[in-house]
């Protein structure tokens, strides 16, 4: 299959919150899942990602951000990284990480950091296969906050 990776533009984004929705399911909570497309186009500032399509449609994505380390200063967070099932083992993966990387070393960061969940071993495989140090030394934490 001919695929594509490009920047998310605002004309994917109702595609691409179904695909998000796919994601959760997934990583085995749905219920975690609240974004809204309302949401993504009201914050669409702050919203980075890279998809790849096969014939027009969204088949995968990776969302990042950036932020600032104390301890090293700039660097990239990759949210969130997959392919859908049926497009599996066509390198995509690999493909959207690639571009993930080269996009925190052409705007200056000094890391890319991600989570991982523990029970995702292929990925976590793939991962030290790219040189990325897992480690099971902190936890991760989340505040749910309103911001009304």
């Amino acid at each position: 299959m001919n695929s594509t990776i490009h920047p998310v533009q605002e004309s994917d984004f109702a595609e691409l919150i179904e695909l998000q929705k796919e994601f959760a399911i997934f990583q085995k909570t749905p219920e975690k899942f609240t974004n809204t497309l309302e949401r993504i186009l009201a914050e669409k500032e702050f919203f980075n990602a890279f998809v790849v399509k096969e014939e027009g449609k969204i088949v995968g994505f990776a969302t990042y951000f950036y932020t600032y380390h104390s301890w090293s200063g700039k660097g990239m967070h990759l949210d969130d990284l997959y392919v859908k099932e049926s497009h599996r083992s066509q390198n995509l993966g690999s493909k959207l990480m690639n571009k993930v990387i080269k996009t925190a070393q052409q705007t200056g960061c000094h890391s890319l950091r991600w989570l991982v969940s523990e029970w995702n071993k292929p990925a976590i495989a793939y991962y030290k296969k790219l040189g990325a140090d897992v480690t099971h030394s902190e936890m991760n934490c989340e505040l749910k906050i309103d911001p009304s």
